[in-house]
């Protein structure tokens, strides 16, 4: 069994300080063409796209749905399953403090898109009543269904697919068969040995890296048009390509150095510092906003998110029309599903000395619990303000501006410019730790271990920096090309995931068998641990 302290497998990749030649070939060469192509003809880059992901929303949509309640489902089983006290990493305590670690998950996994769509969403539900309800838009009636597909968005399936079965798999294979920390492992219970060596692997790891280069450029591109849009609307400063370079330079900078420094340093303090920014800004709107109406709103909203949780989960193009499935439902399922394998990783990796019940309830329970809080509160309160006249964003959520809805939102709040401009540091802050944790992830994955070199982050961190900055000089329009891509990149990162279905499960009983929780099986007493 490998030792506690010394993580396995980085011997095989001292030859190469970036890990594997052909991830990062694949995967650089990717950034470069899009790049490239971009330059060429911006036009047929956005097209193409654009049809390839109205096709993959069309025809997969359903199966992306199903992999994620499937996914959530048996998470659960296995959090309730004697095998859930089983710990992560064959350490008898947590290396990180549950404050830590919740903060940590928290402004990780869906930190970037949750902030940027917390304030909007609920209210666009609100002004454009989703097709698993029936109510009038726009009125009293219309809030808690509002809420409730705000919720099934960000919810229990979103944040199940993220860090819970694949999180065991991974946590299994590392800390116990000394397997890499890559995306090819959770194919090693279906392809073996053929997977994790050659061409095959090399290609499964860089797909899994372009879907999060993909999905984590596009809040840091959106990050500094919306902080532009915010200084400029708050302060008069010019909103052009100059301001919003300087917001992405000081961004990188923040999430680099901390990526550099890693999880028990920089990542840390950043993650606790915007927990403690969140519940003040939360406090601050609960206390001094509407607070009976958001205490009924949640009430109502979550109420009926539980009523209604299997009508939203597997609403279809038959059941709703095909264009809000394609920019809603599908959109996000399929890009928490481009993000899963490297978060997985990330979870498997700081959730080392929990138990495997600990990690599924608070990846696939709390956190969204929490997240449907802060919908609540943003969006919520913008409702309140909607449906009182005190604002009007009909207009804009009708053209998608959740920028625009955000600042507007947050200056009807108490505080009012105080408030937007907390929130926009707040939102700054969320992005950063993506970024951070995102470029650690990648760099473990050319690494293949939890310690990959700090240059190697750098690199990553810089890479997507540029890569927003060059799309943010070429238009807005191409981060959102960039965007919808990470639909088409869910495709072979969901068959990457299909194996947890069954061998999260099997991961965990094997855990708990190797560590005197449950007996071994007759037919394996004969086998080496």
């Amino acid at each position: 069994m490998p030792s506690n302290d010394t993580p396995p497998g980085p011997r095989a990749n001292r030859l190469s300080h970036f890990g594997d030649p052909l991830v990062m070939l694949l995967s650089i060469g990717f950034i470069l063409a899009f790049v490239a192509l971009s330059l060429y003809d911006i036009t047929l880059v956005a097209d193409t796209i654009s049809a390839g992901f109205a096709w993959t929303a069309e025809t997969l949509g359903t199966y992306f749905q199903l992999l994620l309640l499937l996914t959530f489902l048996i998470a659960i089983g296995v959090a309730i399953s004697p095998a859930a006290g089983a710990r992560v990493g064959n350490l008898t305590s947590p290396q990180l403090s549950t404050f830590k670690w919740l903060s940590m998950i928290m402004c990780t996994l869906l930190a970037g898109g949750g902030v940027f769509f917390a304030a909007g969403e609920p209210i666009y539900h609100f002004v454009v009543t989703p097709p698993a309800f029936d109510t009038q838009a726009g009125t009293a009636e219309a809030v808690a269904g509002a809420l409730a597909q705000s919720f099934m968005h960000w919810g229990f399936l979103a944040w199940a697919v993220l860090g819970s079965l694949s999180a065991i798999v991974l946590a299994h294979a590392h800390y116990v068969k000394g397997q890499p920390l890559k995306p090819r492992t959770l194919l090693y219970p279906v392809l073996g040995e053929r997977v994790m060596k050659g061409v095959t692997g090399s290609v499964v790891d860089a797909c899994c890296v372009i879907a999060v280069v993909a999905g984590t450029v596009g809040p840091i591109g959106f990050l500094a048009t919306q902080v532009s849009f915010g200084l400029h609307e708050l302060f008069g400063v010019g909103q052009g390509f100059a301001t919003q370079l300087a917001i992405l330079v000081a961004l990188a900078l923040v999430y680099v150095t901390s990526a550099m420094t890693g999880i028990h340093k920089g990542i840390q303090v950043l993650s606790r510092f915007n927990v403690f920014l969140a519940l003040a800004i939360a406090a601050v709107i609960l206390v001094f906003g509407p607070t009976l109406f958001l205490v009924n709103a949640f009430s109502q909203g979550f109420g009926e998110y539980l009523n209604s949780f299997f009508r939203m989960a597997t609403m279809s193009a038959e059941t709703a029309p095909a264009w809000w499935m394609q920019w809603w439902t599908v959109f996000f399922f399929a890009w928490f599903i481009g993000y899963a394998p490297l978060m997985a990783i990330f979870v498997a990796r700081i959730s080392r000395g929990r138990t495997i019940r600990e990690m599924i309830l608070a990846v696939a329970v709390m956190a969204p619990v929490a997240t449907s809080i802060w919908f609540t509160l943003l969006g919520g309160s913008g409702i309140h303000y909607q449906l009182t006249e005190a604002i009007d964003l009909t207009e804009a959520l009708n053209n998608f501006q959740f920028d625009v809805a955000t600042l507007t939102v947050a200056q009807a709040l108490p505080g009012g410019t105080f408030m937007a401009l907390a929130i926009l540091v707040l939102t700054s802050i969320f992005v950063a730790t993506t970024g951070d944790s995102m470029s650690y992830a990648i760099a473990v994955v050319c690494a293949g271990h939890d310690e990959p070199s700090p240059l190697v982050r750098a690199f990553w961190g810089i890479a997507m920096a540029l890569m927003a900055g060059i799309l943010l000089y070429m238009g807005a329009g191409q981060i959102g090309a960039l965007q919808q891509f990470i639909v088409i990149t869910a495709i072979p990162v969901s068959l990457v995931l299909l194996p947890s279905l069954w061998a999260g499960p099997q991961a965990a009983y094997a855990m708990a068998r190797e560590q005197g929780i449950l007996p071994v099986a007759e037919k394996d007493a004969s086998q080496p641990g």
